[in-house]
């Protein structure tokens, strides 16, 4: 089997396609014009529409001298952007437009209530049931209805500004509609702040009674049970039993700190008499004022006998007299001493007398604190009440007293106001004839290039043969006559048969026998039933009743006998089943006539996996068979991938009732890959001949002697090429 592509063999002529718009510059322009007259009519007739916008501001408004005490501008949130965007939707809530509509009075225009001035047209369509009566709306509806469909309220980007939009036939009302809108709206977040504080204060007012009273128990409470516990107070706000502990504590340390200073001083006096040592290192004993005299009196002593010695001895009686007087000074300076040291042992037992004193008083007011500590804990807690109901009372007078005194002088700001405010616009924003015509001018010229484009595509005058494309001469050979075979006149297609019949009973007898006499005539008749039919009728009979999976058609005489495969796929896609017609010739002599075209992709790009099954399965243009065409894919390398024709054939046998498949003048090697379980093989022929009867003598040989002789002389349908050509297109 071979297969070659001549499919891409006509290219696009850009030169021929643009040229059409030349030829047809009249057409063009002609229905350009027509359709820019009735866009400018329509434009021109329409009924203008006025636009006009009110700008809102959304921010605090309350001011400086207003403020209450205590707060500023941070304590009171700016709308975030939801915040905003749900200000949006109360802006074009229905209550707002409903007091809008009332206001204007919108009902008794024609442009917001249809049945105002209801056109006969209209009226007659409601009459016939084509139109819906708008009586059976409410009105208050039908208004509300047209104002939502001429309002845009929408919020500036990355702003608080939110925009009132409103178009309508008036330019009075487009301007007062939004005007009227952001008032009402001014008005309503008014209305619902006073509501807000007036239910303030009503809730305010009994929980302030309810709250004094309770603080009133609280503090009673709190004076009550200080007095059955006797907890007095003493300085710095604390219990008098723990004020006293504290000092006693205090009293108690520096007693120990003086009885331990007494002690130490004594005992290093004590330790200095009992060593001998001087006394002039405790500051006690220098301190006396005795002491101090009697050293003085030593000083002397010792500077007149340190005088007297150098100029008298030791023995003098006036040296001697002196130094009697210093040791009489030196024992009283112990005596002295010793004195001092009993005066601060005597000192040191007062002060642990004291002492011990204090640590029994300091017991005592132990207990007492401990229980004081813990009556001052329910004391406290009984505090805390009393001062956050005290507390929570404050704040809702506060509260109360601004409230009051708003709702009073009728004073609670908007937190949004008006910056700008529409005015009635001079122009209509709709129509605007200039830009309308002239965009229906350009468009319609577009719209006719294209048109002329296609056609000129469609209609194959702008197609060409593409660089290095190939077609062969065609030759012309002559149909043969269609007839009847009878008993007395042998036909060409009987000797076929007869000639077939031998090449099918050799390989029998020369099993059967070493030599077998020539076949008579009626043996020659006999084999004709294993040969099969040769009408189109009888080999779709045979297909439909064995329940064929595959039909293989071979042509060996070319082209003009593959509508044999076109005929059979088209009488038993007629008879109800699904059909597919796989072409394998050369030239797509099989698909052409089906498809009016070759330029199609099929089994070669499926082969070189260039495209899907989906992509190369067309319809057939006369039936309703299906059609897979040679492609146009190179046909080389489609070859390489020849080994996936069996996974293609069992896949199409899977999907498809019956496979016919042409394989053009093809050997019985060739049509090895196609042939599976359910296959039917047919020969398609023209006129018996020699080529014919040698391609059947090789199929029988080859395994095939089920073979049937198929042709197409004498049977036409539409599309189906004309046997006696040498091409099947």
């Amino acid at each position: 089997m071979s297969v070659k592509s001549v499919a891409a063999d006509v290219d696009v002529d850009l030169r021929q396609l643009f040229a059409s718009l030349a030829r047809n510059w009249l057409r063009i322009l002609v229905v350009a014009l027509v359709i820019t007259g009735l866009a400018f009519a329509l434009t021109w007739l329409a009924t203008p529409h006025y636009r006009a916008e009110t700008r809102l501001l959304i921010e605090t408004r309350e001011s400086v001298y207003t403020r209450p005490d205590g707060t500023n501008d941070n304590d009171k949130p700016i709308l975030d952007e939801e915040g905003v965007t749900s200000q949006v939707e109360v802006v074009s809530s229905t209550d707002i437009l409903k007091q809008v509509a009332q206001k204007l009075n919108l009902s008794r225009l024609p442009e917001f209530d249809e049945t105002a001035d209801m056109p006969m047209l209209s009226r007659l369509l409601v009459i016939a049931g084509l139109k819906s009566d708008p009586n059976e709306i409410p009105p208050e509806e039908r208004v509300l209805t047209t104002m939502r469909e001429k309002l845009n309220v929408y919020r500036v980007e990355k702003s608080r500004v939110i925009v009132i939009e409103f178009s309508s036939e008036n330019p009075r009302l487009a301007a007062e509609i939004p005007n009227a809108i952001a008032d009402a709206y001014i008005s309503v977040q008014g209305n619902a702040n006073i509501e807000s504080n007036s239910a303030a204060t009503d809730w305010l007012a009994p929980e302030i009674a309810d709250l004094s009273k309770r603080v009133k128990d609280a503090e009673a409470k709190v004076a009550s049970y200080r007095a059955q516990s006797d907890l007095l107070m003493g300085g710095n706000n604390s219990v008098l039993a723990t004020q006293q502990l504290s000092e006693l504590s205090s009293e108690l340390s520096r007693v120990r700190a003086n009885r331990a200073s007494a002690e130490a001083t004594a005992d290093s006096v004590r330790r200095a008499l009992q060593n001998g040592g001087s006394l002039d290192a405790v500051p006690e004993v220098l301190s006396s004022e005795l002491i101090q005299r009697l050293r003085e009196r030593q000083v002397e002593l010792k500077t007149n006998i340190a005088d007297l010695s150098t100029s008298l001895l030791d023995n003098h009686p006036r040296i001697r007299a002196l130094r009697s007087q210093l040791a009489d000074l030196d024992r009283q300076i112990r005596n002295e001493a010793e004195k001092i040291m009993k005066g601060l042992m005597t000192q040191a037992q007062t002060a642990q007398a004291r002492e011990n004193q204090l640590v029994a008083d300091v017991n005592t007011l132990k207990a007492a604190s401990a229980r004081a500590g813990d009556q001052q804990v329910e004391l406290d807690a009984l505090q805390r009440e009393a001062t956050a109901q005290r507390q929570l009372l404050e704040s809702y007078l506060t509260r109360y007293r601004e409230a009051s005194s708003r709702k009073d002088s009728n004073y609670l700001p908007v937190d949004a106001r008006v910056f700008s405010r529409a005015v009635a616009p001079s122009e209509p924003y709709f129509p605007k004839i200039l830009p309308i015509t002239a965009a229906a001018f350009v468009g319609s010229l577009l719209l006719m290039a294209i048109v002329t484009l296609l056609q000129e595509l469609f209609s194959g005058r702008a197609m060409r043969p593409a660089a290095g494309a190939r077609f062969d001469r065609i030759e012309q050979v002559t149909m043969p006559v269609a007839h009847e075979p009878s008993n007395h006149e042998p036909a060409d297609i009987e000797d076929l048969e007869d000639r077939t019949a031998e090449a099918q009973a050799e390989p029998q007898a020369a099993d059967a026998a070493p030599a077998t006499a020539p076949a008579t005539g009626e043996d020659v008749k006999s084999a004709r039933p294993t040969l099969g039919e040769v009408e189109i009728d009888k080999a779709v009979e045979k297909l439909i009743t064995t329940g064929a999976a595959r039909a293989i058609f071979v042509s060996p005489e070319g082209d003009e006998a593959a509508a044999s495969s076109v005929l059979v796929a088209r009488e038993v896609s007629d008879a109800g089943l699904r059909v597919l017609l796989l072409d394998l010739t050369a030239s797509g002599a099989a698909s052409r006539p089906m498809l009016d075209s070759g330029l199609f992709p099929g089994i070669t790009n499926l082969l070189a996996s260039e495209a899907q099954f989906s992509d190369v399965i067309h319809p057939d243009l006369y039936s309703d068979c299906h059609v897979i065409p040679v492609g146009t894919a190179d046909p080389v390398r489609a070859m390489r991938a020849a080994d996936r024709l069996p996974i293609i054939m069992q896949s199409l046998t899977t999907a498809y009732d019956l496979v016919v498949v042409e394989c053009g003048p093809a050997d019985a090697q060739g049509i090895d890959r196609l042939v599976g379980e359910g296959t039917e093989v047919f020969l398609s022929l023209l006129e018996p001949n020699d080529e014919v009867a040698q391609a059947a003598v090789e199929l029988i040989e080859s395994g095939y002697p089920d073979l049937t002789l198929v042709t197409p002389v004498g049977y036409e349908t539409p599309g189906t090429p004309v046997p006696g050509r040498r091409s099947a297109a």
